[in-house]
């Protein structure tokens, strides 16, 4: 089986002392491509590292996270910007709101995923969304952004039926991780109703570990296990979910280098 991971952050320092053997581990698991979100301006260089160090294997998006959106968040978009301008990225992304952690940017939030939608549309790319206890106002915004091209992922979906309704009416899919392995994800209320076609795996690595390693450090290495998972609610093999959700992913994506 491959699978597409389509949401780590392999180039997090929290792998800086064992990369090597987690990009191993990864392959060893059947994993044929991570896609990795972007989180800031200071996070570039260790990303496109990654990207040099494992071709083929690590790919980067570029955007801003929604917590790192600050005062400076316009000369952060300027320098991503130039980014996308001179060179190929699988999507934009990180990006979307955040009212888990601070509420006191919330304008600016709104104002920088606006502007990033922009370019998603210019560059005819996916964007990946972050919508952390936001995800109505997610919704809305994307909502009123879409042209019937604008596509990607609502990443580390954990919203009920009616939302994860309103974004597949949109054209978008459903980033599944770890949460779907926890008692009280609710996600076994909602990924039963869904077909296979709206979905896409994800962890979030380092964050967010599906159970039984909930707590650690996560892996891209453990998506077979939110595979497995996925498959008990659908009541359809693991091989089935690998399959679809790859497919699911690399129509999404777009090539790089292409």
């Amino acid at each position: 089986m491959n699978y597409i991971e389509t949401h780590a952050h392999i180039y997090s320092t929290k792998f800086d002392s064992d990369r090597d053997q987690v990009i191993q581990d990864i392959k060893d698991a059947g994993i044929e491509r991570v896609y990795m979100p972007n989180v800031d301006v200071s996070t570039i260089d260790a990303m496109l590292a990654c990207e040099e160090k494992y071709p083929g294997l690590c790919i980067p998006m570029m955007g801003l996270h929604p917590c790192d959106v600050k005062e400076d968040f316009q000369e952060q978009l300027a320098i991503m910007k130039d980014w996308l301008d001179k060179r190929q990225f699988a999507a934009v992304g990180e990006i979307g709101l955040d009212l888990y952690w601070d509420k006191s940017y919330f304008e600016q939030q709104k104002e920088a995923l606006k502007i990033q939608i922009g370019w998603a549309k210019e560059k005819d790319l996916p964007i990946v969304l972050h919508c952390r206890d936001s995800m109505d106002e997610t919704i809305a915004i994307v909502k009123e952004a879409c042209d019937g091209k604008l596509r990607g992922i609502f990443h580390c979906f954990n919203g009920n039926l009616a939302q994860a309704k309103q974004i597949i009416d949109m054209g978008f899919l459903l980033g599944i991780g770890g949460v779907a392995t926890f008692k009280n994800g609710g996600l076994d209320q909602v990924i039963p109703e869904i077909s296979i076609d709206h979905l896409v795996l994800e962890t979030d690595a380092p964050y967010l570990a599906p159970v039984p390693f909930r707590g650690k450090r996560n892996s891209p290495a453990y998506l077979p296990i939110i595979a497995e998972k996925i498959g008990d609610y659908l009541q359809i093999s693991k091989e089935d979910v690998a399959q679809k959700t790859k497919q699911n992913a690399l129509n999404l994506f777009r090539e790089i280098g292409s």
